[in-house]
């Protein structure tokens, strides 16, 4: 869990150092090959830590959209509520996904806790999927 902590804190996207966090999650939405509406009310600063963090669970979310899902439109919202960032990633596709299956969701689930988070999936067949992540934001 160390290492992993120290791999996370060592990586942060440009984009993020350029645009923030509701530019650089747009770039990344924009990037897509679906259709991705951002919402983002991310008022105040936030920790380096839990920006990069919400970033690559945008990245990993949207990327399985793309690949599993066979969505047509995602929607990411980004919120302040008390403490946390909520991240959520949603998508109009058929659902079913499962940790068990792949590295892609046990790899978000490993990324959240190292900065002691939480991730919540709910992803009944024929869906819809979202994934939930909260992350505290104490400095």
């Amino acid at each position: 869990m160390v290492m992993l902590r120290q791999l996370v804190h060592g990586i942060r996207p440009q984009s993020l150092t350029d645009l923030g966090l509701a530019g650089a999650v747009q770039e990344l939405a924009d990037a897509t090959t679906l259709a991705v509406a951002v919402h983002a009310d991310v008022d105040g600063e936030l920790p380096e830590i839990v920006e990069s963090t919400a970033y690559f669970v945008v990245s990993e979310a949207l990327g399985n959209v793309a690949r599993h899902a066979g969505a047509t439109h995602a929607d990411v919202r980004l919120t302040r509520t008390g403490g946390d960032l909520v991240v959520e990633v949603s998508d109009d596709g058929r659902g079913g996904a499962d940790p068990a299956r792949g590295t892609g969701l046990t790899g978000l689930a490993d990324r959240v806790a190292a900065v002691d988070g939480r991730l919540l999936l709910s992803s009944p067949p024929g869906g819809p999927t979202l994934v939930r992540v909260e992350l505290p934001c104490r400095r």
